[in-house]
């Protein structure tokens, strides 16, 4: 299949940087965004009766926007990290609160807190999943280095296990079956079989803030800060592939990959300066796409900033005075149908979610 490489909707609604993009379960037709503004909102990106920007330039054509459905509000922190029960009637979300959130999605209200107590994280969650049998499991790691699983049918008030092992905050996790596969900016992936009660770790040379699994679970995407993806065997530990290009760097913030396209292409953000943005379009951002085979670079996506003529609500000045030129870091994304869809979406520092597929 040719890359979807064309922006097909924007999503917006959003008072800041969107930090965690996911779709509904299957067949995967609404996006999730959760947002620095502490809000969660839900969308439908191509509802029947879209509403057309007024674009301001003729000669390009228009971007339909999403339909914004419902907005839940009450985090009273940035929320960073979303999870979608396979029902699409419930929700688990994270972030500055130190609590997992779990939501009813039609009447937008939480169910349930776990966490934000004496058991709970003792500072920001920055990813969570969820897990067991009718997925009765929510687990949640967080910048206080640990992983905890919490037991959604239970009244207890106590996770039911914590993983400790990290040395440093614990940046993105993955579920498969009995196994939690945890990456950590102390440069490790620790892979936990809760059933054998074993700890395998692999060591990185960089710190990893981005995971991802085939879907045999023979292989994992690792994002690092090195501006290095890696495709890991699990069961060696042999980095079988390395993603990387000249252009593309990240060396300091927590940026996204993923696989796609039914595993046939590697995606990752991109850790865009003001420098780097006044070179092209103020204000656009990029996703880097690499064939997971080879490891070449196939494609450099623009993301812009918004809809046409959709300007920035806060200017940023400098120390100097002036006006800097906005950079659009795209930090979060998602494949529609967990890489097996037709589409995909992604988040940055614009607030808008760009929705890009086949036209």
């Amino acid at each position: 299949m040719a890359f979807p490489d064309k922006p097909v909707a924007h999503l917006i609604g959003s008072n800041g940087p969107v930090h965690t993009v996911t779709y509904s379960a299957s067949p995967g037709a609404y996006i999730l965004a959760g947002s620095a503004d502490r809000a969660i909102r839900l969308y439908n990106p191509f509802p029947s009766t879209s509403t057309i920007y007024e674009a301001q330039s003729k000669s390009k054509p228009s971007v339909p926007q999403g339909r914004l459905v419902q907005t839940y509000s009450a985090h009273g922190y940035e929320v960073l990290g979303l999870a979608v029960a396979s029902d699409n009637e419930h929700f688990v979300s994270v972030g500055g609160d130190r609590a997992v959130f779990l939501w009813d999605v039609a009447t937008a209200v939480t169910t349930r807190r776990f966490g934000g107590n004496v058991h709970g994280h003792s500072s920001r969650i920055n990813c969570v999943s969820y897990a067991g049998d009718g997925e009765s499991l929510v687990i949640s790691g967080g910048f206080d280095t640990t992983v905890r699983i919490w037991d959604v049918k239970s009244n207890s008030v106590k996770p039911i296990q914590v993983f400790s092992e990290a040395r440093d905050a614990v940046t993105s996790l993955v579920v498969r079956g009995p196994e939690v596969v945890c990456g950590s900016v102390d440069g490790r992936i620790r892979s936990y079989d809760v059933r054998m009660g074993k700890c395998t770790t692999d060591v990185l040379a960089a710190s990893v803030t981005s995971l991802s699994l085939t879907r045999d679970g023979h292989a994992m995407l690792v994002g690092s800060l090195d501006s290095t993806l890696r495709l890991m065997d699990r069961g060696s530990g042999k980095c079988l592939k390395t993603y990387a290009d000249a252009g593309w760097r990240n060396t300091d913030l927590r940026i996204q990959s993923m696989l796609g396209a039914k595993e046939k292409y590697v995606l990752a953000g991109d850790e865009m300066t003001s420098e780097e943005a006044a070179k092209g379009a103020a204000g656009e951002g990029r996703v880097w796409v690499w064939d997971v085979m080879t490891g070449k670079t196939v494609a450099k996506v623009a993301v812009p900033w918004g809809p046409l003529g959709y300007e920035p609500r806060k200017k940023v000045v400098g120390r100097d005075g002036k006006e800097k030129t906005r950079s659009n870091v795209i930090s979060c994304m998602a494949w529609r149908e967990d890489g097996w869809g037709d589409q995909f979406c992604v988040g940055g520092t614009s607030g808008v979610v760009t929705v890009f597929g086949a036209l």
